[in-house]
């Protein structure tokens, strides 16, 4: 299938949202702008430094010292009538989901894993998909993660490939090649616009992994990890080797449309996700939590029927994987909070 007037029209009416303009959003915005996006939401607040400029293609030498978000302006006007917004405000996980809501998709150029963690906890609860990318040295990564995406299509998130909590040196510490960043930036770009117009195949439920030595890029499966079957992918297999080695699947949780009585109820959202409501008796337990002392919560909860809950259901569910592991009799809400309040208004 090409892409046509239809998907020409598509991408002229598309809003995208990027976060940050260095080496990864840089190349994405270039090639988003000259492809003719409708609108691009630019989330950077940082200003450009000298050493920036060795893989971040979008700025000059005129610019250092000044926001990344002023050459990201300019020079995306250079190239077509795009419209290109600017958010200047850190990404928070009180703020994300607010400031990124109204976009159709997000490309995450990010390079450190708690901002990471923020933007895509954002993006599964608004159910947008999250073109995801990342370069280190001469190694490069690239999928898509959604949330909610098309029905027979398994939701992949972020989760799955990284626990939460996971820590690794940022570009500036340990330095990247920097060619590997228009690569990875310019696939991100093009999986943002298979997204849009409805073309190919989105590398959801797969990984891209980039070898700049090698000179080579290939792919593994990333499934989901409640259903990941032996050719699933883990961070730890990547991206040294891109084999996946055998394991066991992990056990799948069932889901429930309604706590029964006597249940206790874990609400693992963040502590902004639940001043917007939660279930009556729910413990707070936000996942990271959760997971980094799941000794003491396998403690209290042994023997009791456990059903746990987030905005749609991704957290939730690798919340009540590890719990099962460890011998918990714990559930999931169907849809989260955002499908047990549809069941409730439909009702």
């Amino acid at each position: 299938m090409g892409l046509g007037p239809d998907g020409q029209r598509r991408i002229a009416a598309a809003t995208v949202g990027i976060i940050g303009a260095g080496g990864l959003g840089s190349p994405a915005v270039l090639a988003l702008a000259s492809a003719g996006v409708g609108r691009i939401v630019v989330f950077d607040d940082d200003d450009i430094e000298l050493s920036n400029l060795q893989r971040q293609v979008i700025h000059r030498l005129q610019d250092v010292g000044r926001p990344k978000t002023d050459s990201v302006v300019r020079v995306a006007a250079e190239m077509s009538e795009t419209e290109v917004r600017v958010v200047g405000t850190r990404l928070t996980h009180d703020n994300a989901a607010e400031l990124i809501s109204g976009v159709d998709l997000v490309l995450d150029g990010t390079d450190s894993f708690e901002s990471r963690e923020i933007v895509a906890a954002a993006c599964e609860r608004l159910a947008v998909p999250l073109v995801w990318g990342t370069v280190q040295e001469f190694a490069g990564l690239v999928t898509v993660f959604w949330s909610a995406p098309p029905e027979g299509t398994d939701a992949v998130q972020l989760n799955d490939l990284y626990p939460p909590g996971s820590e690794a040196p940022a570009c500036s510490a340990v330095g990247v090649f920097g060619p590997l960043c228009l690569q990875a930036g310019s696939l991100m770009a093009s999986e943002a616009l298979k997204l849009i117009t409805g073309i190919g195949q989105p590398l959801l439920g797969r990984i891209a992994m980039i070898d700049a030595l090698a000179g080579t890029v290939r792919e593994a499966p990333l499934r989901a990890a409640r259903t990941s079957p032996a050719s699933g992918v883990t961070a730890s297999d990547l991206p040294a080797s891109g084999v996946a080695p055998s394991r066991p699947a992990p056990p799948s949780a069932p889901e429930v449309d309604d706590p029964g009585e006597g249940a206790v109820v874990i609400d693992v959202r963040e502590a902004d996700e639940i001043a917007s409501g939660t279930l009556p008796g729910a413990q707070h337990r936000p996942l990271a939590a959760l997971l980094g002392d799941i000794d003491a919560a396998v403690g209290e909860l042994s023997g009791r029927e456990v059903v746990v809950v987030c905005q749609v259901g991704g957290r939730a569910r690798r919340a009540a994987r590890a719990l099962r592991t460890a011998g918990v009799d714990a559930v999931v809400l169907r849809g989260g909070m955002d499908g047990y309040n549809s069941r409730r208004q439909s009702a």
